[in-house]
């Protein structure tokens, strides 16, 4: 018997597991909606704009580990994704977004709310395609969800012409794909894996750089394993936090722009370095020419254009983290890194990760704090400084998740990703940490967390200022803090300095806002009342807490490396 193209994208739906959709309703997604609203194994959420939307997906997905779902309408609602689409891309991050569109033979037409949202993101989409025939409509949707999850995870988006959602077709779901020409690495080349080995075996310094890759495969035992048994020691990307627990002692910290010193060193004077699912980024790579000048370096990704692409790496690897590991892991015997670690740890003797303790509440009390009250938690971050801070001072690994955005530097993605988490993994304590910039950018989910039930703790890092940016101007253009005051007003002077007597009030109060959407409002000025107001904001599970931490705008997240320096060039003080 056939079936409407809308009943056949409900179907696949539950065939594929999904039990949560973030979705926003328009013209081209109607009929998709109303074959929703018949159906209650699918929880449909409604955030508030689709920025929000996507950046929920990618929450959920992260935190849960299934494929996040979007549905959105044609033109505007397509392109508020795109910001979305690249972070997921370049986080590798697995979602579908199923866009609508106008009829086919309205394509190409400048018709009302069309757009190519295709073409617009190819480069940030593991694969898109409009369907254009709905025989096509049951395969093409299993086509993206295994593109998706498979591999290197990433976003693939599928575009459905409204005529397509209501023709009647075949009611076949396929069981299985074979798409011709995409075959994710499976294995590990056995020979280059021993290549590696070797230089790793013979090694006076090695050293384990890991990315995010082996979070996303999956390998943090793995990984654990045989630092245990080479006891080797480990650095890891902003996106690789979490890999190794942060308390263990061959853990040395993150590397890279805002890395720690002892990181950094030990990445120019190791002579051999083995890094795992991280792309060498210019965050952690800075001068390309400067970068681990004395090393053989090993790179083991799953992506085989990954490799070599910014750095020229000595022996590449095309795996996937956990296959290469356990592989790893059985030929790996005991080594003397003794004299190795304790070079790194004189390093982080002589320039500890430490903000004065003398000039009132800074931002590694804040996040000692949420270091001490709680033990198992996911913790999602917004960008900027507080980011940098959160990487630098919280403790992950173990029952702690991180989630963050990386590759794109997304603000306002930190509160709605808290919100897709929390839709995700209900019983999870989920925390914000984010600034008062990239707050407002989404703040508008706070309407979201209500009608959704996700009480989520918003860790607000107030300076009044956006401070990566503000700290930038202070330290390379001469304290022209052009466009970065959050309190100025047009009758501001036009050369102000910095914050003075003179300043007007900030806006928006917090606290007024926290009251206006049902949510609760902490507001904390003196280091003596941060344990106590997160104590407090962990008691709230009507609604969210927003916990205001008034800093000074004059903190910097240090160590910096300043843009095309060598990474061992680092601003200390």
């Amino acid at each position: 018997m056939d079936i409407t193209g809308r009943k056949l994208f409900v179907r696949a739906l539950l065939e594929e597991g999904v039990d949560t959709i973030f979705g926003y309703p328009g013209g081209m997604v109607t009929d998709l909606m109303d074959e929703l609203y018949k159906q209650e194994e699918i929880r449909v959420v409604l955030p508030r704009h689709e920025q929000a939307l996507i950046h929920e997906a990618e929450g959920y997905a992260k935190a849960t580990g299934k494929v996040g779902v979007c549905l959105v309408t044609s033109g505007p609602g397509a392109t508020n994704t795109i910001t979305g689409l690249a972070d997921a891309h370049y986080d590798n991050i697995p979602l579908v977004c199923f866009t609508g569109q106008v009829p086919l033979n309205l394509i190409g037409n400048d018709a009302f709310q069309e757009v190519d949202i295709v073409g617009m993101t190819r480069s940030v989409t593991k694969y898109g395609v409009t369907v254009r025939s709905r025989k096509e409509l049951g395969r093409i949707i299993k086509m993206a969800f295994h593109i998706a999850r498979t591999g290197k995870p990433g976003p693939v988006l599928v575009d459905i012409p409204k005529d397509i959602q209501v023709q009647a077709g075949d009611a076949n779901y396929p069981s299985s794909i074979h798409i011709r020409g995409y075959k994710p690495s499976e294995g590990v080349h056995v020979g280059q894996l021993k290549k590696a080995y070797k230089l790793l075996k013979s090694a006076h310094k090695p050293l384990i750089l890991a990315g995010g890759g082996v979070l996303l495969g999956g390998a943090s035992a793995q990984l654990l394993q045989l630092v245990e048994i080479m006891k080797i020691p480990v650095v890891t990307t902003v996106m690789g936090k979490g890999a190794l627990p942060n308390d263990h002692p061959y853990y040395i910290g993150n590397s890279g722009m805002h890395g720690k010193y002892a990181a950094n060193i030990a990445v120019s004077e190791c002579d051999v370095l083995f890094s795992i699912g991280t792309r060498f980024n210019d965050r952690i790579t800075g001068d390309l020419n400067e970068f681990a000048p004395k090393a053989k370096i090993v790179h083991i990704d799953i992506d085989t254009a990954a490799i070599s692409r910014n750095v020229v790496v000595d022996v590449p690897i095309v795996a996937d983290a956990k296959l290469a590991l356990e592989k790893l892991i059985e030929w790996a015997e005991p080594k003397n890194t003794k004299n190795w670690l304790e070079e790194i740890r004189a390093w982080d003797r002589e320039n500890p990760l430490q903000m004065r303790r003398d000039k009132g509440m800074t931002p590694q009390m804040i996040m000692e704090a949420v270091n001490r009250e709680f033990d198992s938690c996911i913790i999602t971050t917004d960008v900027g400084q507080h980011q940098m801070w959160a990487t630098q001072y919280l403790k992950f690994g173990g029952a702690k998740k991180f989630i963050t955005s990386g590759g794109l530097g997304t603000m306002g993605f930190g509160f709605p990703a808290a919100l897709g988490a929390k839709i995700g993994c209900p019983d999870e304590q989920v925390l914000c940490i984010t600034g008062d910039g990239g707050f407002q950018m989404n703040m508008q989910e706070m309407a979201t967390a209500i009608t959704e039930g996700a009480p989520v703790i918003v860790c607000l890092l107030n300076n009044q200022y956006l401070g990566m940016v503000r700290q930038m101007q202070q330290l390379f253009y001469g304290k022209r803090y052009e466009a970065t005051c959050l309190r100025r007003r047009i009758d501001c002077p036009a050369n102000c300095k910095g914050k003075n007597e003179a300043c007007p009030p900030y806006l928006p109060d917090f606290m007024q806002f926290a009251k206006a959407y049902g949510a609760h409002g902490i507001r904390v000025e003196r280091e003596e009342d941060i344990a106590a107001a997160i104590k407090e904001a962990k008691t709230y599970t009507d609604a969210p807490t927003i916990i205001e931490f008034l800093i000074s705008s004059d903190e910097l997240v240090l160590p910096m490396v300043q843009g095309g320096n060598p990474m061992n060039k680092m601003i200390l003080k």
